[in-house]
């Protein structure tokens, strides 16, 4: 019994993802950390659409509890709303890819 309540400990976000500014071209990187490692049903989001390990997302994780998303060679069409979700933990950030201003 003792070794069931301790179990259904649950995880919580002990540092999440924080708003990211960067230029066209340039890579965004994200990182959300858990309590504790084995949380399921983890999930990025890029303004609602899951986002997938590929040569662009770059998805990785450490000691289980660390979460780690890297976009890139952003454009401006990347900019938006970063989601990270494990079990029913959540946390958004928002990703501004800034356009390179001509000189003047």
């Amino acid at each position: 019994l003792l070794l069931l309540c301790h179990a259904e400990e649950a995880a919580v976000v002990v540092s999440g993802l924080r708003n990211t500014d960067v230029f066209v071209g340039e890579s965004a990187t994200f990182t959300c950390e858990l309590s504790h490692p084995g949380v399921r049903n983890v999930q990025w989001w890029l303004d609602g659409t899951p986002l997938h390990n590929n040569l662009v997302t770059e998805i990785s994780e450490q000691d289980g509890r660390i979460h780690t998303l890297t976009l890139n060679d952003v454009a401006c069409h990347d900019s938006g709303t970063v989601t990270f979700r494990a079990g029913s933990l959540i946390s958004s950030a928002k990703l501004l890819v800034k356009g390179i201003s001509p000189l003047a």
